[in-house]
């Protein structure tokens, strides 16, 4: 089965949750490039959810927006129904561990209880399709490497790898990954899985590391880094994931998942080190001062892990997919686009883009 290459010159139609956010915008717009592909992107629009991120697409005839939340299960089971389609792609997710440290509530509704209405709506659907149609269904369930707990200064983490979360956001992802494996097993629906290394790239809210610390550094605030500095993360440029995902939904077997990972093994001081490089030669402070003049250290938060590094070997070996960026070409090419599009962050984090919401109905 092949979900978005049916060779058959058909549109398929897919459903994209929470795909306002980081990833899933990217892979919306990715997607579209492929002639025979619809999508219904279904957000809720919270804080880390942006209709700016798609205003290049948003004309699409290929693409549609609903507002909406995937804990709703009425909608959720009418837009399956109405729209009709061959594939669920599910990035719907707060995902943002210090939030969860906070507020851990949110995380235990979106991302358990919203996987949870999601797979319930789709095994109902699933079922009430016929032949070719039910065989051709899938759904694509991204997840995180943060699943798998911390590792130590060797080794990677693999499909097998035990789970072992230690904040309240990857124990939610974890517990939504259970639920979709356990859909699989007990009623057969055919899903697939992803769980990827650190995502970087354009669109991506800036709390993360990456953003914050360039919009920090323009804006001559301190950036602050956890403890010493020396957590490592492997990133994944966010085309590179995308690209991933369209290969799982390709060509992945139901019932498996894959891990995506970059290859790209880095420190966090070291990451903030190579950001201020790249903008001491792209966008020099004016007073001739390396950005670097701007690191702090602050108090580690609690139970952050040490190391993750993702081993790719599985999807590589049967899938054909590779990275394309390597991490100085995807840094270069994240930094330049911020500096080509500091209208775009100053909306989503100075409350024009939240009031702009609310009068959406937001």
């Amino acid at each position: 089965m092949r979900c978005l290459n049916n060779g058959g010159g058909v549109i398929v139609k897919v459903i994209v949750t929470g795909g306002a956010g980081f990833i899933g915008s990217n892979f919306i717009r990715i997607a579209l490039k492929k002639q025979d592909i619809q999508i219904m992107n279904l957000d809720k629009l919270t804080y880390a959810g942006n209709l700016d991120s798609l205003r290049d697409i948003e004309r699409n005839l290929r693409y549609t927006f609903i507002k909406g939340d995937i804990c709703d299960q009425p909608l959720v089971e009418k837009l399956l129904v109405e729209y009709q389609p061959e594939a669920i792609v599910h990035f719907a997710a707060e995902s943002h561990v210090d939030r969860s440290i906070d507020g851990p509530r949110t995380f235990i509704e979106t991302n358990i209880i919203g996987t949870f209405i999601l797979l319930e709506a789709a095994e109902k659907y699933w079922r009430s399709l016929v032949g070719d149609q039910q065989d051709r269904f899938r759904f694509l369930h991204v997840s995180t490497d943060e699943v798998y707990g911390s590792l130590g200064n060797i080794g990677y983490f693999t499909e097998e790898t035990p789970y072992a979360p230690n904040s309240p956001y990857s124990a939610s992802k974890a517990a939504a990954d259970h639920l979709v494996r356990a859909y699989y097993h007990t009623y057969g629906l055919p899903t697939l899985m992803t769980n990827c290394s650190n995502n970087y790239g354009p669109y991506h809210f800036p709390e993360k590391l990456i953003p914050l610390m360039i919009v920090n550094a323009l804006e001559g605030k301190r950036l602050p880094i956890y403890g010493n500095g020396q957590n490592v993360r492997d990133w994944l440029y966010v085309d590179d994931h995308c690209l991933g995902i369209i290969a799982v939904l390709e060509k992945g077997l139901p019932g498996e998942k894959y891990n995506i990972g970059g290859h790209n093994e880095k420190t966090n001081l070291s990451i903030v080190q190579t950001l201020c490089d790249v903008l001491d030669k792209k966008s020099p402070r004016a007073d001739g001062v390396s950005y670097r003049q701007q690191i702090t250290f602050v108090k580690d938060r609690p139970g952050h892990d040490l190391r993750y590094a993702i081993d790719a070997s599985k999807i590589e070996r049967e899938l054909g997919w590779f990275p394309v960026e390597t991490f100085e070409t995807g840094i270069a090419k994240t930094v330049e686009w911020y500096l080509e599009n500091s209208d775009w962050c100053r909306r989503v984090t100075d409350g024009i883009y939240c009031r702009e919401r609310l009068e959406l109905g937001g």
